[in-house]
């Protein structure tokens, strides 16, 4: 399987929507994503495979931080190193555009995700208290600097 990441466009997005959807209790809007595509701050990759979108990683440039506000991997391509490309690319993006230093939050149940952001870098910073819904979860901080 080949796995190509490229910059988000909008004809990923009603896809990308579907993938959001089976894979979070709160997931994001075609027109979440659409709003993105508007924004020069933000910079959005998806990883295609197979023709189609196996997943999205994206983060938002705030003063040369970037907070990773998003990685999704359809259900059908996990475990097979999907997220791995996406974040390297979107870390390689980052570093091109000025990014020192990058920050994200992620469930403290989600030990695949907390595990592949380790082998990127990340160390855990702290905790967020309550901060996801359906469920309640907290939310582990974790920096890469």
């Amino acid at each position: 399987m080949k796995i190509e990441v490229r910059p988000l466009q909008d004809t990923d997005i009603e896809e990308l929507s579907r993938i959001e959807a089976a894979s979070f209790s709160m997931p994001w809007s075609a027109e979440d994503f659409r709003g993105l595509l508007l924004r020069d701050y933000c910079l959005y990759v998806v990883a295609e495979a197979d023709g189609h979108i196996a997943g999205c990683a994206g983060l938002t440039d705030s003063f040369h931080e970037g907070n990773i506000d998003n990685v999704v991997t359809a259900p059908e391509y996990r475990n097979l190193g999907v997220g791995s490309k996406m974040l390297e690319e979107l870390l390689r993006l980052g570093a091109e555009r000025g990014i020192t230093a990058y920050t994200l939050e992620v469930r403290v149940s989600n030990a695949p995700a907390i595990r592949l952001y380790e082998k990127f870098g990340f160390v855990s910073e702290g905790i967020r208290p309550g901060f996801y819904e359906k469920p309640t979860e907290d939310a582990m901080i974790m920096w890469r600097r």
